[in-house]
């Protein structure tokens, strides 16, 4: 006991987005130290550690059988708890320059749909790395409060997190979640498009870094988005099994991403739907602000329409409100039930009517008009009136 209290004089409070693609670490007063990818290398005779984050992520695709090289989280949750574990670890003791004995407190962010059992594995694996307090806060929450959103205010907002494994839609107001919706889909799903649309289409077999750069150079959500860009791609022919160059443009990139864009798109609008009329009505007047390492626009405003640019997103600001011990983060994260992810990506304002249909005022006709070829029921009436009159 005389020597954890001891090392609480010499760990710093961190506040840690454990993300599917990536993991991004604040300590308090000097900002994000660690930005690396959730990757870690591991021997396959002994399971000892071996690299993480950047250095591992270079050997995907390209290591040996002696080397097993593992994403431990899938979907935002953790799929491997003892390869977390040594992630975590390992990302505690880089940020204390090595040093053994610390016990931070951590914040870390969680999806907002995952079960107790999932919330559970998370703060398990926080205590097991060394975490002596361990704090959970919601992504769209955590989100909000970087992007720098008035949440305490009456007034809705909504927010999209797009990150690696899920994709979270929220509308928030007086400092809490009035409906939230997570679906699974997100940029793995996209870059798994982009493999599968070269395989259909060009019998090329691309790897998983190869799509994500495509996805990041020529990806949108719009047609007009990149518009007219070409890339190179490098793969193996399917057919004769010999390294093939192609040249893929814009519209085909976003061709490859429409069902997974889609899938986000149906997820806003479930939230809208579902949302009370109030909350729903207020998002609209306040704009929808999207964020995330996800987002398929490669350059801010990208798959807004003209008019509508992108808002001013903080890096600082959002690990620094998910920092332990910040006044707001204390109201929405929740002590011994989890910790903190301030998924950190630039705010993106949508504009308020993103739905392509007519209003229903338009889609009918108004009392009186009658559309050409065709004549009303109160016209037939008369006629069979003014019949038996006669």
């Amino acid at each position: 006991m005389l020597l954890r209290a001891l090392a609480q004089l010499f760990s710093e409070d961190l506040a840690v987005d454990l993300g599917t693609a990536n993991a991004l670490v604040y300590v308090r007063g000097k900002g994000i130290v660690l930005n690396e990818p959730s990757v870690v290398a591991l021997s396959h005779r002994d399971h000892s550690l071996l690299a993480v984050g950047e250095e591992a992520k270079a050997m995907l695709g390209r290591a040996p059988g002696s080397i097993d090289v593992l994403r431990p989280l899938r979907h935002g949750v953790i799929a491997d708890f003892d390869v977390t574990e040594k992630m975590l670890n390992y990302f505690i003791r880089k940020v204390h320059r090595r040093q053994s004995l610390v016990h931070p407190r951590i914040v870390l962010t969680v999806p907002s749909e995952i079960t107790q059992v999932e919330k559970r594995a998370v703060r398990d694996s926080a205590r097991e790395a060394g975490a002596r307090e361990v704090y959970l806060i919601e992504e769209p929450m955590a989100a909000a409060l970087g992007a720098g959103l008035p949440i305490e205010a009456p007034g809705a907002h909504m927010i999209v997190d797009i990150g690696g494994g899920t994709t979270e839609v929220a509308i928030m107001s007086l400092a809490g979640i009035v409906y939230s919706k997570s679906v699974r889909i997100a940029g793995d799903e996209m870059n798994e498009a982009v493999i599968q649309y070269m395989r259909r289409i060009y019998s090329l077999l691309i790897g998983e870094r190869q799509a994500e750069e495509v996805k990041i150079n020529l990806g949108s959500a719009t047609a007009s988005g990149t518009a007219g860009e070409k890339m190179d791609v490098k793969g193996r022919d399917l057919i004769d099994g010999f390294p093939r160059r192609i040249v893929v443009t814009g519209d085909e990139v976003q061709e490859a991403l429409r069902e997974p864009v889609g899938a986000i798109v149906a997820a806003v609008r479930t939230c809208l739907e579902q949302a009370p009329a109030g909350a729903g009505r207020g998002s609209g007047r306040h704009g929808n602000h999207a964020d995330g390492r996800g987002r398929v626009a490669p350059r801010p405003g990208s798959a807004a329409p003209a008019g509508d640019g992108p808002a001013h997103y903080d890096q600082q600001r959002s690990a620094d409100l998910c920092r332990p011990g910040c006044r707001q983060t204390a109201r929405h994260a929740r002590p011994a039930q989890a910790g903190g992810d301030s998924h950190v990506g630039r705010a993106q304002s949508r504009p308020r009517h993103s739905d392509p249909r007519p209003p229903v005022a338009a889609q009918r006709p108004a009392a009186g008009i009658v559309r050409s070829g065709s004549v009303s029921g109160a016209a037939k009436r008369g006629r069979g009136r003014r019949a038996l009159r006669s």
